[in-house]
């Protein structure tokens, strides 16, 4: 077998490995033979499993930063910022399905050993986005739940789709069927922004 790889090349392949099989269902053995090369040329150029996986890690991460920074600079103030956040987190994922699929891997405890990507990687955007939406989250909401809500339902929307009213699924391949999640999501956060109706007196 030849054994002449680049590392952007071993990358594009792993990412694809690790979104489809997860980290502990890909071998560089595996990996290897994918590229039609002997481990040895994987790791000579890239590094092993474990550095592979970090790296590809890294660069969802970073893909995903670029975004957020973006959408939550630009945002405007108040509600709409919620609405634009939720748009372009669905837009995000909807055209890198690689990036939905990691982290979906490691939601079922993938990569168990490897701990700390949730706060290397997940809580600082986190912690961006809820700095620039909690001024206009109602005091008996959460700003991290509320996002977290949004990921959670993106994140299912994406793997598995909304049951049509009378038979099969509606599925992210569908324009329509994203619009009218879209539409569902800027209703949902909107329900979410509503201050709680403030309690009556009893009568005496």
């Amino acid at each position: 077998m030849a054994n002449a790889v680049s590392r952007q090349q071993v990358i594009n392949v792993v990412t694809r490995l690790f979104s489809e099989l997860g980290y502990d269902g890909t071998s560089l053995r595996l990996i290897a033979d994918a590229m039609g090369v002997e481990p040895s040329a994987i790791v000579a150029v890239a590094g092993d499993k474990r550095d592979l996986y970090l790296e590809v890690m890294n660069r969802a991460f970073e893909a995903e930063r670029t975004m957020l920074e973006a959408v939550v600079s630009g945002a405007e103030p108040g509600r709409a910022a919620v609405h634009q956040i939720v748009d372009a987190y669905l837009d995000f994922h909807v055209a890198h399905p690689h990036n939905r699929s990691l982290w979906a891997h490691r939601w079922v405890d993938d990569a168990a050993d490897i701990a700390e990507l949730e706060d290397r990687y997940a809580r600082p955007l986190l912690t961006l986005t809820a700095r620039k939406i909690r001024d206009v989250v109602p005091p008996d909401v959460d700003p991290y739940y509320l996002l977290g809500t949004m990921v959670w339902c993106v994140h299912g929307f994406l793997g598995s789709g909304v049951l049509e009213r009378s038979q099969g699924m509606k599925r992210a391949d569908n324009p329509e069927a994203v619009a009218a999640f879209r539409h569902h999501m800027h209703v949902l956060m909107d329900r979410l922004l509503t201050p709680h109706p403030a309690r009556r007196a009893p009568r005496t």
